[in-house]
């Protein structure tokens, strides 16, 4: 499976972003299996979940820490990429 995401290391905290659709934050068992899942891809660093809507707005799932962070970080600044993971 191949995702899009980034790893991101800030303020001393290593955490992953992956990108996701809209629909799997609207469950928050969803987005728990979804963190679960891509965890050991990303060396168990946190994982936060991003989706946007249709005006291009992220939302944020995961850590709440770390998800209020990023919602203050412009997209643009997020260097992006893909990741391939069984």
């Amino acid at each position: 499976m191949t995702i899009e995401g980034a790893l991101i290391r800030e303020q001393g905290v290593s955490f992953a972003i992956v990108i996701v659709k809209r629909q799997v934050l609207e469950s928050s068992t969803t987005a728990a299996d979804a963190i679960r899942t891509f965890t050991p891809a990303f060396g168990g660093v946190p994982v936060v979940l991003m989706a946007q809507d249709g005006r291009g707005r992220p939302t944020y799932y995961g850590r709440k820490d770390i998800a209020r962070f990023m919602a203050g970080v412009p997209l643009s600044a997020v260097r992006w990429k893909r990741f391939t993971i069984n």
